[in-house]
């Protein structure tokens, strides 16, 4: 059992040299701000990882670490503990001790709460172990078990509530009044269906009407899974309750809108995008998940290593020209460019972004948010930024032949200009620019690099190596006689049964050189310049693929989507 001695935690990370006490009191001083325990603010900060943390207090109080996603919770113990007591307490019943079922297993995120154990301990009259866990981890798991049957269970109360006997009229004026009612059923519901979404990883909600009632789905690693079904009693409660919340007019049911809102889950702060549109059934809702720290990752992170990673530190050197990082949409072109940002972002240079819209507020860069209304375009807001002095320029996508005019002469005068564009490969993207009216010359002039990407999945933890049959060695270059193991998905408890879990980038860097100038300005096929990067050791897509499934980070399936596109 744990010994019930006061450790200071602070003292702790900086006696092991993991922070500073310059940083721990920095920590301290943010940590009275937010209101949050220290651990949790250390690795907000970023001053401390997750992995730092759990070896530090699986060492510092002698017990267990838990990947609860790999484990099967015993339900009687889960359940001896309501919904409110582990959301209060960030903590959840794993299960019974073997040798002692009066000692309850217990996950904690901040295993020193003597307080929750001694709630926990008189609530279900056992004696507490507890083990260690993440609080995401844990935020999961209260959602799995009483998620749902909470929100079920708020639903039936909303009709309850509702009343069958009014007009619908009165139906409807009484939806809309419960959805601006903040302890109202319906917004408990919201509330609920948003942090589930979250601790699932999802990056979408869609919610679409069907004949019978809504339909609501989560999209996980970019595959969209049904989360739940509701009857039609309650979705124009759901509707207008999402659409308050965006900043929509709820009155107006015939155009589509669009809306935007933030939501705090486990201390970290969501940027919402939400999009309605109306159909047979009436209006479609989805709302789309963005938070900073998701958009600012190490680039080894997004996939980026060796040789390609040498390669975008070498365009993000230069002190002016064209950076383009193209792909389709969903394809993770914006975690790129932030991500590059967050690189570039001194004390000493002036960046400033153009966005529609702006994904994610980035502290000491100067964002723009077009709005078309107002006469407030991508050229527009452009014109305006060259006269504010910028070193780097961000623009969110080239779309017209205005944007792409502009943003060549801006990386030509001295200015290092980063943006997507959406086409299939790097080669495409010289062929686009042409397409939309800029001479071959300033191209060749103005091209840093092109960047293109496609996001894979990664196979969970739960995959399977089996022998690669003839065709799949052929896909993969490999010689039929040569024996190869690849990994194949299976499904389990923590990836939802998918097979997946996560996404990986992978990337093709083509950087410019004398040969790719001379070609652009001769104005060579794509082909002809693609062969001039291949020889100059550019990967393809492809073979990067190849290369994560040979590796076991990946299957055949994701390989194919990207032979496919090719």
């Amino acid at each position: 059992m744990i010994q019930r001695q006061r450790i200071r935690l602070g003292d702790v990370l900086v006696q092991k040299q993991v922070i500073t006490p310059e940083d721990l009191q920095k920590a301290l001083k943010e940590q009275k701000n937010r209101g949050t325990k220290l651990g949790e603010t250390l690795m907000s900060m970023g001053l401390v990882s997750e992995q730092q943390m759990v070896e530090v207090l699986t060492e510092m109080l002698h017990i267990d670490y838990v990947e609860l996603r790999n484990v099967k919770l015993d339900k009687e113990a889960v359940y001896l503990i309501n919904e409110t007591i582990a959301k209060q307490y960030n903590l959840i019943p794993i299960g019974f001790d073997k040798n002692n079922p009066n000692i309850l297993m217990v996950a904690m995120s901040d295993p020193m709460d003597f307080i929750a154990m001694d709630d926990i301990s008189i609530i279900t009259n056992r004696r507490i172990q507890p083990v260690l866990s993440t609080s995401s981890q844990i935020a999961y798991e209260i959602d799995r078990y009483f998620g749902r049957q909470s929100v079920m269970e708020v639903a039936e109360r909303y009709k309850k509530e509702f009343g069958e006997e009014e007009t619908p009229e009165d139906k409807n004026d009484k939806r809309e009044d419960q959805a601006e009612t903040d302890n109202s059923p319906i917004v408990i519901m919201v509330r609920s269906i948003m942090e589930q979404a979250v601790h699932q990883r999802a990056s979408d909600i869609h919610f679409e009407p069907t004949r019978d009632g809504i339909r609501i789905r989560f999209r996980v690693d970019g595959d969209l899974i049904e989360a739940m079904k509701h009857d039609a009693t309650i979705q124009a409660a759901i509707t207008a309750r999402v659409k308050i919340i965006s900043g929509m007019d709820i009155s107006e049911k015939r155009k589509p809108q669009d809306g935007r809102t933030t939501l705090v889950v486990d201390h970290v702060e969501y940027d919402v995008r939400v999009s309605s549109i109306p159909t047979v059934y009436g209006e479609k809702l989805v709302m789309r998940f963005n938070n900073k720290e998701s958009l600012t990752r190490d680039k080894r992170e997004l996939g980026l290593e060796g040789d390609d990673l040498a390669k975008f530190d070498d365009m993000l050197a230069h002190r002016h020209g064209l950076i383009l990082v193209t792909g389709p949409t969903g394809s993770g072109k914006s975690t790129t460019l932030y991500t590059a940002l967050s690189q570039l972002n001194r004390e000493n240079v002036n960046i400033v972004t153009v966005e529609d819209p702006v994904e994610a507020n980035v502290d000491g860069v100067n964002q723009v948010q077009v709005n078309p209304k107002i006469d407030m375009t991508f050229a527009g807001a452009l014109r305006s930024i060259l006269r504010q002095d910028p070193d780097i320029i961000m623009i969110g996508e080239i779309r017209d032949s205005e944007t792409a005019e502009i943003a060549i002469q801006a990386s030509i005068t001295g200015h290092l200009v980063v943006s997507t564009l959406h086409t299939n490969s790097t080669e495409a993207s010289v062929a686009r620019l042409m397409n939309m009216g800029i001479e071959p010359y300033l191209i060749a002039d103005a091209l840093v690099g092109v960047v293109a990407q496609r996001l894979v999945r990664r196979l969970c933890s739960c995959k399977r190596e089996r022998e690669a049959t003839a065709e799949e060695k052929e896909e993969l270059g490999v010689p039929a006689a040569q024996p190869l193991m690849i990994y194949e998905r299976v499904g389990c408890q923590r990836c939802s049964h998918t097979g997946y879990f996560g996404r990986i980038a992978v990337y093709e860097m083509l950087p410019s050189s004398p040969e790719i100038h001379t070609a652009i300005a001769r104005m060579r096929p794509s082909s002809e310049i693609k062969q001039i990067a291949l020889d100059q050791g550019m990967t393809t897509l492809h073979d990067q693929a190849v290369r994560l499934v040979r590796e076991g980070i990946t299957s055949m399936d994701e390989l194919r989507k990207i032979a496919y596109e090719e």
